[in-house]
Parts: structure tokens; sequence; C-alpha cells
């Protein structure tokens, strides 16, 4: 007997060329045949064809004592072979970017994939003895020319960093672009704010230069770079563990 429902055809497969393409907002689609990629560990959700997953652990010893001193790390998974893979994270949103000879700093825990050819680094960003504070200031580093997706727990905003001052919640700050600068400010609420609790916004992120910031509408356990005192709690520095 046939299966009839309209709705079906809805979900139907994504048709493109691009390696990286929506399947819909919450699942990406790669593209094999433009090569290896990596991804999330423990992200893909299926694939069609012959497509192979190798544990890369920390990317190397360098990166594997930054690792080490930081406290904090990427798990990814190289993927090769043939065919298309899904890939998703909780069902969060998927944002996809190409860069072209430019770079991006990253909240770890929102990298979901990105091309071979980006090269990705532990790096510290930010300075000043807030930031120390603040758990640490550590982020991922994503550089070169082809593709790179983030999660954002809910549609995220995009703020134009050279219009005016920008400030975001530790918790809640996805990404920023080259150009961007960031350092950590404090803001107690004054004494009479920190005898009845404080506000929770103890740690902000304060951003200058050129370029934008991507900020998620959550400062859940999904969210943006931790630091530890900020409001939603959390600690660990500005770097989370992709992959647990």
């Amino acid at each position: 007997m046939p299966i009839h429902c309209n709705e079906l055809t809805t979900f139907s497969e994504a048709e493109a060329t691009d390696q990286f393409v929506h399947q819909n907002k919450k699942l990406l689609k790669i593209n094999l045949a433009y090569g290896p990629v990596n991804a999330r560990m423990g992200s893909m959700v299926a694939y069609q064809g012959d497509a192979r997953f190798e544990n890369t652990g920390s990317g190397g010893m360098t990166k594997m004592l930054k690792k080490a001193v930081t406290g904090e790390g990427v798990n990814v998974m190289k993927v090769t072979g043939s065919g298309e893979v899904f890939i998703a994270d909780q069902a969060t949103d998927i944002i996809i970017m190409y860069l072209e000879n430019d770079m991006v700093s990253v909240n770890g825990r929102n990298v979901l994939a990105f091309s071979d050819s980006i090269e990705w680094d532990i790096q510290r960003v930010g300075s000043g003895m807030a930031g120390m504070q603040a758990g640490g200031l550590y982020n991922v580093v994503l550089r070169g020319t082809g593709y790179v997706a983030v999660t954002t727990d809910g549609p995220p905003v995009m703020l134009d960093v050279t219009q005016q001052a920008t400030f975001g919640d530790a918790q809640a700050v996805v990404l920023w672009s080259a150009g961007v600068q960031m350092n950590i400010k404090t803001d107690t609420g004054g004494m009479k704010s920190m005898l009845r609790g404080g506000t929770g916004e103890t740690f902000q992120m304060a951003f200058a230069g050129q370029g934008f910031v991507l900020v998620q509408p959550s400062e859940g356990a999904l969210g943006g770079p931790a630091a530890a005192g900020g409001s939603g709690g959390g600690g660990g520095g500005f770097l989370g563990d992709l992959g647990g």
C-alpha cells in the first residue's frame, strides 16, 4: 500500500552543490565531495554514501598542552569519504558562514563544523584583572578560507560594534569577527545592589573596533563563554568544551 502524507515532502533532502548546506535551521548537510571536514564529536545524525569518522583528539600536542593549561578543550572528529553527512547538536539553530582569508573568534561550545582548510587554535582574548576574575579569557579562533558552522540557542542577533559601545553577557556571546577587540567590564551595581545579592550581571564583555558580535537569546548550558560570577553562574574560562 502506498503511503500518503503531504507533510513528508516538506522534509525532503535539500538539493544543493555547496559543501555546507542548511537541511533546515537545525540540521546541517555536508557534501564530502569537497574533501574532509572537522565536526563536533558525536554530532552525526545520519549519512548517505561511504563516510568515515576519526577521533582527532585535541588536535595535536600543542593544543593538548593548551587544553591542560587552560582547563579547556576542543574535541573534534575528522569526517572523510564520499556522500552526504547530516550533523546537529541538541536541535540548536545552525548558522553557516564562509570565510575568505578571514577569521572569527568563537566560543568552543558553539563550534559545530568547519572545512579542513580552516585552521583552528585556542587563543587568549581580552585582558585585565577583571578578565582573570571572570575565570579566564580563552576562545577558539578559526582562520582561513572555507566554511564554518556554529550553533546558537535560538535565533541570534548580530550587533555592529562600529556604531556604538557594545556589551554582551559572557554566556550569551557566540562569536565576534576580525577587527573586534574584547575586554571584560565589571559592574557591581553599587554597594546597595551588592548587599541585596547583586544583579547577576557583574562581568560583561565589552566590544570595540570594526566588525560584529553574534549574541544568542540564551544564557543556559548551551550558552556562550562561561564567566564565573556572571549571570547564570558557571566557570572555567571563555572556551567551552566542544563535545563535552
